[in-house]
């Protein structure tokens, strides 16, 4: 859904095939990199929880309202795709707006 969602808006191909390899590529901005940073660690929150530095790179890097609201993005995205694994839904359906 989010990579053809981000084809629709744009986005270059390079950025949506490495977005995996993050870590290794040149291709996100800082803030990019802080914000898949926490949601890789709120995804996994039951193994080591939300490092303190973490949080501290995030809240200095968005300030406390925009760390809330990405970690309200984040953790309703986690639960839209828990939902849809547990209703048993296939991905790859979704159509963006223009292609329906």
């Amino acid at each position: 859904m989010h990579t053809k969602d981000a084809r629709e808006a744009s986005e270059s191909e390079e950025r949506i095939f490495l977005l995996d390899a993050w870590r290794e590529t040149p291709f996100y901005t800082e803030a990019e990199r802080v914000a898949l940073e926490l949601t890789e660690a709120i995804t996994l929150i039951s193994h080591d929880g939300v490092p303190a530095e973490l949080y501290e790179r995030a809240v200095g890097l968005f300030g406390e309202q925009q760390f809330a609201a990405l970690v309200m993005a984040i953790v309703t995205i986690n639960a839209w795709n828990r939902v849809n694994i547990a209703a048993g839904n296939v991905a790859g359906r979704y159509r963006p707006k223009g292609h329906r």
